[in-house]
């Protein structure tokens, strides 16, 4: 089995499972996990334009960021501003006001992170999005209705079992609700 696409929520968004997915070959119907954006007036990631070919950041003012390739956490380049082009900088203030120059950090997987971007909003992420809001429904429905918070059973093969057991009640149900309706009403026959 595999699948064209995935569809799943935010917390799936990482930068290390969106590379793993597309090397895959599957489609990622994921909303990015991102924290670039600033609300304090200065300016986000997003204003500083990725020279992809040159590996380096373009700040506002048509200078350089640059990284030392050194990979932080395991995830994180930082690419870093001259203090000598910072300090002097007209829009400073707007960039960096409390520091003496710009960092700017990048996910080793900003390729993937793209990527899955470039796909939110598409007509084919809609839908993902519709279907799996779908049958997450079905599980809030399981663990409100039915308790089944968290398994009892250990190993994969007793999770399946019962999990399988609580799904087959949840389909009965609903299946009861759809065969054994009330009677209808004699005086709301009478009226039609």
């Amino acid at each position: 089995m595999k699948p064209k696409r995935l569809a799943a929520d935010t917390a799936y968004g990482t930068g290390k499972f969106l590379a793993w997915i597309v090397g895959k070959g599957i489609a990622p119907h994921i909303p990015v996990r991102d924290f670039s954006q600033r609300d304090d007036g200065t300016f986000s990631r997003c204003d500083f334009k990725f020279d992809k070919d040159r590996n380096l950041y373009v700040c506002p003012a048509g200078k350089f960021l640059k990284t030392t390739g050194r990979i932080l956490s395991g995830y994180m380049l930082r690419y870093t501003a001259s203090a000598y082009d910072c300090g002097p900088c007209p829009l400073k203030s707007k960039c960096c006001p409390n520091t003496p120059q710009r960092i700017v950090p990048r996910d080793v997987n900003e390729d993937a992170r793209d990527h899955a971007r470039a796909l939110d909003g598409t007509p084919a992420f809609e839908e993902s999005s519709n279907q799996r809001k779908k049958i997450e429904m079905r599980f809030a429905h399981l663990k409100t209705h039915h308790r089944f918070v968290q398994v009892r059973l250990q190993g994969l093969s007793g999770a399946r079992d019962e999990f399988h057991l609580a799904a087959i009640v949840q389909n009965l149900k609903t299946l009861g609700n759809h065969i054994w309706r009330p009677p209808p009403d004699a005086t709301v026959a009478c009226a039609t």
